[in-house]
């Protein structure tokens, strides 16, 4: 009995002890779960004050230590680093996480962009200095970006205007903005003569010496704020447009603001501007667009300096002068092509269309339809056809226009009620507009025929302030008719018939 309760014992403590062997190995197993999968992540932030500093912050599950290729060339083993770039650029950053649960990878590709990139392409890495482009056509004036010289052919590196070619336009990185003139001034039309109600000092049309530093357009004004200065600016990239601010703030030539024209300083001018990067050279493409004119303006900075061009200081001389003629009588009625004596080619900014009902009665004999442009410069050409000739004064000494105003034009803003009709040669002056010989008369009746007189002897406006007339002069070879004022865009119909020059 004894031994059989010993045996059961010993059979139980057995028992127990493999359960307790069983229990705790089940116990071991459920303590000690499988390694966590590693997953590879991570996030970067370039600094706003830094665009060259990139924060990477590591977001990866299951790892313990950390790989990172910059993709330029450097690593770092530190969970969050943070890595400075040398320089702009596209990278392939990696990130080889690892932990007990093996090894993961994540490769992403970030761009590095400079802020600057495009100002220092105006403005260099501390400055850049901008000069008119001095090959082929520089600056124009047309009515649109179809047709940018439909007005004015343009500038061009031809010693008509070397002043212009000197001087120096530098925008700086710092936000700076300096123009140095050089020493020299173009005499800008409209600027400093040719002004209405104003007295002329200048001849314009030509280089001035502004080395004493003072400058007064044809009114007296002061305008030395647009001689050398220096300025601040603004560049978007997103509009391409530069907005420069301070007293005589300009570029291309100073009448030109935002939104119009001037002849005097203004404190701030905005304006388009794209760079065209070349081989050795840069191009500043400025345009001033007012919706009917439109101005393509161009400078150039050189990296190579050899490549820039030198400054023509001599103009070649323009044209050719005609044969004279002492006409008895020029005429054009406009009822048709050929209803003239001697004056028969029309042409210029406005024309005048032969063969127009008259709007006093349609039953009557045709006239000519004038139409004014949207544009400041316009006036209708005439010439002596079928070759052109230097017209002598001799035995002429009137000019009679008749004319026809419509009530129905929008006489509200800047459109004025005056003819003007002018001699000036344009056969040997690429510039005409700068010798002129001019009468103006303004139309007080409206909707009905009106005669213009004009005294050739006593012309209300001579460009070169000279005391001559018509009578004087041998090379006078294009009359002209204009309507409505200048210095505005508004369009305007009138009628015209019997012009007679005798």
């Amino acid at each position: 009995m004894k031994k059989q309760f010993m045996s059961a014992y010993r059979y139980g403590w057995l028992m127990a002890a493999a359960l307790f062997v069983a229990v705790f190995t089940t116990s071991c197993t459920e303590d000690e779960p499988e390694p966590e999968e590693v997953i590879a992540s991570f996030q970067y932030v370039i600094s706003e004050e830094n665009y060259l500093q990139v924060t990477f912050t590591d977001f990866s599950q299951g790892a313990d230590t950390y790989e990172w290729d910059f993709g330029d060339g450097n690593t770092s083993t530190d969970q969050n680093p943070v890595h400075e770039y040398a320089e702009a650029g596209t990278f392939t950053v990696k990130l080889i996480a690892s932990g007990d649960g093996g090894t993961a990878e994540r490769s992403e590709e970030i761009t590095i962009t400079d802020p600057f990139a495009a100002l220092r392409i105006l403005a260099g890495d501390d400055s850049k200095t901008w000069k008119l482009y001095r090959e082929g056509t520089c600056m124009s004036l047309g009515a649109s970006a179809e047709a940018p010289a439909g007005y004015w052919a343009g500038l061009t590196n031809d010693g008509s205007r070397p002043c212009m070619y000197e001087q120096t336009f530098t925008f700086s990185l710092d936000g700076t903005y300096t123009f140095d003139d050089m020493g020299g001034f173009w005499a800008e039309y409209g600027l400093f003569n040719n002004v209405e109600g104003c007295d002329q000092s200048v001849t314009a049309e030509q280089c001035m010496d502004v080395t004493s530093g003072a400058l007064v357009n044809a009114c007296g004004d002061d305008v030395s704020a647009w001689l050398g200065a220096s300025h601040t600016y603004t560049y978007s990239t997103s509009t391409n447009e530069i907005t420069i601010e301070g007293e005589g703030a300009w570029i291309g030539i100073p009448k030109l603001t935002t939104d119009g024209y001037t002849t005097t300083p203004v404190n701030s001018v905005t304006f388009s501007a794209t760079i065209e990067q070349l081989e050795g050279y840069d191009l500043l493409h400025v345009v001033f667009d007012y919706g009917d004119n439109y101005w393509p303006i161009t400078y150039a900075s050189y990296s190579d300096a050899s490549l820039e061009p030198a400054i023509v200081t001599e103009q070649e001389e323009f044209g050719s002068d005609l044969d004279n003629v002492a006409f008895e009588k020029l005429s054009h009625t406009f009822a048709a092509e050929d209803s003239y004596v001697e004056l028969g080619t029309i042409a210029g900014g406005s024309l005048i269309t032969v063969g127009a009902d008259d709007p006093a009665d349609a039953a009557a004999a045709k006239v000519g339809e004038f139409k004014r442009v949207a544009t400041d410069y316009q006036e209708a050409q005439m010439r002596v056809s079928p070759d052109p000739k230097d017209i002598l004064f001799d035995n002429i000494s009137t000019i009679t226009l008749e004319v026809y105003v419509p009530s129905s034009n929008d006489f509200t803003g800047s459109l004025t009620k005056n003819f003007v009709v002018g001699f000036a040669d344009v056969s040997a002056t690429e510039q005409w507009w700068t010798d002129i010989y001019q009468w103006e008369q303004e139309v007080t009746d409206l909707d009905t025929w009106v005669t213009l007189t004009f005294d050739v002897t006593t012309p209300a406006w001579v460009a070169l302030q000279d005391g001559s007339t018509p009578k004087d002069r041998t090379d006078l070879d294009m009359f002209y008719i204009g309507f409505g004022g200048g210095g505005h865009s508004t369009e305007a119909t009138v009628y015209v018939r019997n012009l007679v020059i005798e």
